[in-house]
């Protein structure tokens, strides 16, 4: 099974393509970040992630998708921001039929490492170590959505799959 994991934002959005195999056995299949032009307006910038991430899913042919919650922080301009990307996220998803699954920050830093309040250096290293990588991911927004793949795959495996949403026209994907 093909997860794609993807860390939302609008300036860099982290994916990572991991194959879920037996066990807690995961590969890394490829991973990386898409950029938007800081300068050109939000709609330009929503477009060229669009294309980017049709692009990625097309590349990656995942067989779900695993999306990072959003969560409000003290800046409301970059959640705003960062929803919208997770709009075109969705939206994608939605387009080629992906189921999609989400978790929240907390979730993931609980399940990957035991602690809900984990810092960003503990999860970078627990994606490192579960992947058997030898460094770790780069950007850091690749490792994070890594991390929510590994999240996806283990809760999957479980029958445990968090929230979910089966988009209507999944045409018997999963």
């Amino acid at each position: 099974m093909r997860i794609l994991g993807i860390d939302p934002g609008i300036g860099i959005c982290g994916f990572g393509l991991i194959k879920a195999e037996s066990g807690d056995d995961f590969k890394t299949l490829d991973f990386g970040a898409v950029t938007t032009k800081v300068d050109a307006p939000m709609p330009s910038r929503l477009k060229e992630l669009y294309d980017s991430l049709v692009e990625v899913f097309e590349q990656t042919k995942p067989d779900m998708v695993a999306v990072e919650k959003l969560f409000f922080s003290k800046n409301i301009t970059t959640g705003i921001a960062v929803a919208e990307a997770r709009g075109i996220v969705l939206l994608v998803a939605e387009q080629k039929g992906v189921r999609v699954f989400e978790y929240t920050p907390n979730e993931i830093k609980k399940i990957l490492t035991g602690y809900g309040a984990a810092s960003k250096a503990q999860m970078q290293e627990m994606v490192r170590v579960t992947l058997g990588l030898s460094s770790k991911p780069k950007p850091d927004d690749a490792a994070d959505a890594l991390a929510v793949a590994i999240v996806c795959g283990y809760l999957y495996k479980t029958g445990e799959t968090g929230g979910s949403y089966k988009f209507s026209n999944n045409r018997g994907k999963m």
